[in-house]
């Protein structure tokens, strides 16, 4: 081939090298936000996005007018079970100990072999309040709110095994290294308040929850927006006294230098996320000095409080104190609090009856606590409760070191509850079949659970994303899902 004809190009070499130099671009593109921070948005209408720095937790600007303005989140971990709890089932107890009906491949994940018989519910179940919703005998206290508590009995999941359900409730993905919908909803609203945490994690002094921080992390948001967990036992947070002190303006001259100097270093690094969450926790840590210790203290509140939540009796003083904190956290302004059990107490796979007993005795009087002081303090209104687990039990027993005595996980049917916050009190929403195996009526997703929980904080599932390699990442994932408006008050 001559030089002539070397410099010749045909069309198609033209376009081929039109190509490849698009696709350069877009891959420049894409690396550049994911070395130097994803791109932000609150609003998809916005023209410019939000710089990929300087993120903080100042209250931002909801996208239309919340009936919540905080949450706090009762995770039941371990799956409790519907048909014995919330959604009673006489013909499950009709055909106790007998063969399931149906086709056994229908349960679940376990292996046919291990399924047994049909096994009815466990406790005398009961209507209570003007609306009649229907709750167990262990779940006295709960039971005189009913008439504040939105029933969903028929939510429904997409995995059988703990670890993944448990992606799914917290983060609407299967899988880890997703932002938590208490990131998500701090990340879109900020903080009401500059000297508190605006994501508090509660964790049981038995230990930490199943998948432990993955359950409150921020995932690829900035890390500014995870969740803090708070100790379990004594001070929940450790060095909130000054280790000596000194004049009032001597300390903030220090802390204006301080500032000072951290703007001079962030300047140089506009890109680094990591770098904006480090400051803005020694310059919480700083402020949390001057009122945390206040709201922390629980000595402050009654004797007649405390005996709301059951704090100092011996079933319920843990899960009551932190009941308790939790409604001192969102009278000051916290946004997003959640209350942790240790792992998988709920998880029956033998021995239900005794164990779910177990797990209300722990539980249900600083539940109704918390409802009944939130509503008396004019909180519940603007703070929505949230109860459940990460997915519901099986009608059959399944084979254990006990034998037949418990039921296996069920991800296509559980029950959850909301109050306060503009959910409609005193609704029992949704059907499962005539065994409490699925939802047939009104079935309600994760994802339409998380869209329905963002609408009453005043977000939009669809307007509230974060830019991450080119694609819009959303709580709710790609295809919208529903509001359940007839949730709502």
């Amino acid at each position: 081939m001559d030089d002539q004809s070397r410099h010749l190009q045909t069309r198609r070499d033209f376009f081929a090298r039109t190509c490849d130099g698009v696709l350069g671009a877009a891959l420049t593109h894409m690396l550049c936000e994911d070395f130097f921070g994803g791109t932000s948005a609150l609003a998809a209408e916005q023209e410019s996005p939000e710089p990929a720095v300087h993120y903080n937790l100042k209250p931002k600007q909801s996208h239309h007018p919340a009936k919540a303005t905080s949450v706090i989140h009762l995770f039941m971990s371990g799956g409790p079970s519907q048909m014995d709890l919330f959604d009673p089932k006489p013909e499950l107890t009709r055909l106790d100990g007998k063969p399931f009906p149906g086709n056994v491949e229908e349960i679940g994940n376990t292996n046919i072999a291990d399924i047994g018989v049909m096994m009815g519910g466990q406790f005398p179940m009961a209507r209570h309040g003007e609306s009649g919703m229907w709750m167990a005998d262990v779940l006295p206290h709960t039971a005189k709110m009913a008439d504040d508590i939105c029933l969903i009995n028929s939510m429904w999941t997409d995995h059988p095994n703990h670890d993944n359900a448990l992606y799914k409730i917290h983060s609407g993905r299967l899988f880890m290294g997703y932002p938590t919908f208490g990131a998500w909803t701090v990340y879109g609203l900020g903080s009401e308040n500059e000297n508190l945490p605006a994501y508090v994690v509660l964790n049981d002094p038995l230990g930490p929850p199943k998948n432990g921080t993955r359950n409150w992390t921020s995932g690829f948001l900035p890390p500014l927006y995870q969740g803090t967990p708070f100790r379990p036992t004594g001070s929940p947070l450790l060095n909130l006294r000054p280790q000596y002190e000194q004049p009032t303006a001597a300390t903030e001259s220090a802390r204006g230098l301080l500032k000072q100097l951290d703007e001079i270093h962030r300047k140089d690094r506009p890109h680094y996320q990591e770098l904006d969450a480090r400051i803005e926790s020694y310059s919480l840590a700083a402020r949390m000095q001057l009122s945390a210790g206040e709201a922390l203290d629980l000595s402050r509140e009654s004797k007649h409080t405390h005996s709301t939540y059951g704090v100092g009796e011996k079933l319920t003083d843990s899960f009551g104190k932190r009941c308790l904190l939790a409604r001192r956290l969102v009278e000051r302004g916290v946004r997003f609090v959640q209350i942790f059990l240790e792992e998988q107490p709920w998880d029956s796979h033998a021995d239900l009856g005794p164990n779910h007993r177990g797990a209300c005795e722990r539980t249900d009087k600083p539940v109704a606590g918390l409802l009944r002081d939130l509503k008396q303090r004019g909180l519940l209104d603007s703070t929505l409760v949230i109860w459940g687990g990460e997915f519901g039990r099986t009608p059959t027993t399944q084979k254990s070191a006990n034998g037949f005595s418990g039921r296996d996980h069920n991800m296509q049917a559980f029950s959850s509850w909301m109050a306060g916050g503009g959910s409609k009190g005193g609704t029992t929403y949704g059907t499962t079949d005539e065994f409490g195996h699925k939802a047939v009526e009104n079935p309600v997703s994760v994802h339409e659970f998380h869209a329905t929980i963002l609408h009453l904080l005043g977000l939009h599932h669809q307007k509230l994303f974060y830019k991450r390699s080119g694609l819009e990442e959303r709580l709710t994932g790609i295809e919208p899902p529903r509001v359940v408006t007839e949730l709502l008050a």
